[in-house]
């Protein structure tokens, strides 16, 4: 304790900034110096599942841990929050308190701020709409249902992170306002579980994303995207909806996708036929719907990672590998393969007719996880190694 109390006060508030705050906030018994030190401590979190000591499910503890986190936002006195996490699990928080307590972190020039609400006992908690006009944030995180966005005026000028999940929006256009009021923004993670969200189409239209990551859960149905990132260098879609309607625009500058769509997978492929690296599940029930037109090519592509869902992936992967020139690795992943999925046929064509440029001059490695010697992987496999003369690296797992 003694070295400890050698130490500065700068270097003590950044250690404390490491613990959690519960226990950060503890240290102020330990001397006349301590009593204070937590004050200026300017990453914060509270997590009820974590703080609340008693038998969790007691209700009567909920108002004391929510009066305590109150008291400790009132009496910080560091001039910025650079990071507030809030975290309720246990139906312990309620709409008064979520307004309350990010009014004060506003006020506080919070730059990172995370609301996490996964409780059915919460009411629907809508935030400040000061929130919504904050100069200094920087990074927003709003995760649960239970939370409800509202963006009837909207500025953030230094955002440039967002993630909203599972989250309830105030109607159908909140998202695509909320969006257009983010001048700066680059990295954008949606996530969707469910229809009640009151959006009925997803539209991002953000000149200044770089990130872009949205994942649409089973039994969500609404009418499509439309998305326009022209300065997009990653994408991910995770989409096991049932979406009806695709505008999405070109990403030239797009550099790796992660693709995994039930339908209209050629709507995807279209716009992001410049990347250098892409990975695609297959989801589909038969190998038509999973064809896109003739007019993609992959130019610059170079790294191609293949999950096989089904039997039939053969024409799919021939297809891909015809139109991908550069390709370097290749990736094929059945390890979540159906084992009483029809196995599909390989086509004439497949079989050696035609051989894909990339194996003849370009692919020095393959990989291939979850072979099981069945008999369309035995028929790929023989056409490969007879065709591919550039491998350097081969890796075949079960």
């Amino acid at each position: 304790m003694d070295r400890i109390s050698g130490l500065s006060d700068d270097l003590l508030v950044k250690i404390l900034s490491f613990v959690p705050t519960k226990a950060a906030v503890s240290t102020s018994i330990l001397s006349k110096r301590w009593k204070y030190l937590s004050m200026w401590v300017p990453t914060l979190e509270y997590d009820d599942m974590k703080d609340i000591t008693e038998d969790y499910l007691s209700t009567p503890s909920f108002p004391r841990y929510r009066v305590s986190v109150l008291n400790n936002l009132l009496s910080h006195r560091a001039p910025t929050i650079e990071t507030l996490r809030l975290k309720f699990c246990l139906g312990s928080l309620q709409p008064e308190d979520i307004k309350q307590w990010v009014t004060i972190a506003v006020s506080r020039s919070v730059r990172a701020l995370s609301i996490t609400c996964r409780s059915d006992d919460v009411p629907l908690s809508a935030l400040p709409s000061s929130l919504y006009t904050c100069k200094t944030l920087v990074t927003l995180k709003l995760d649960g249902d239970r939370i409800l966005v509202d963006v009837a005026s909207c500025l953030l000028p230094s955002l440039t992170t967002l993630e909203l999940l599972c989250v309830t929006y105030s109607n159908e256009d909140t998202l695509r306002l909320f969006l257009s009021h983010c001048p700066v923004l680059e990295d954008l993670v949606i996530e969707r579980d469910s229809t009640e969200d009151n959006l009925k189409e997803l539209v991002v239209v953000v000149p200044s994303m770089q990130r872009l990551s949205l994942q649409v859960d089973r039994g969500c149905s609404y009418d499509g995207y439309v998305i326009d990132t022209p300065s997009l260098l990653y994408f991910k879609v995770e989409d096991y909806g049932d979406g009806l309607s695709y505008s999405i625009k070109d990403m030239p500058k797009l550099e790796e996708a992660d693709i995994a769509v039930k339908y209209d997978l050629h709507q995807f492929l279209e716009p992001v036929t410049s990347v250098k690296s892409l990975s695609i599940k297959v989801l589909f029930n038969n190998e038509e719907e999973s064809m896109y037109c003739s007019c993609i090519v992959f130019n610059q592509l170079q790294r191609l990672k293949l999950s096989i869902y089904s039997g039939d992936w053969s024409g799919l992967l021939f297809r891909l590998l015809s139109d991908s020139p550069k390709l370097r690795v290749l990736n094929l992943d059945c390890s979540q393969y159906d084992e009483y999925e029809y196995y599909g046929r390989i086509s004439r064509e497949d079989e050696g007719s035609v051989v894909p440029n990339c194996l003849l001059e370009t692919l020095e490695t393959f990989e291939f996880t979850g072979c099981k010697g069945r008999p369309q992987e035995r028929k790929f496999l023989s056409f490969f190694f007879k065709s591919a003369r550039c491998l350097k690296s081969t890796s075949i797992l079960r």
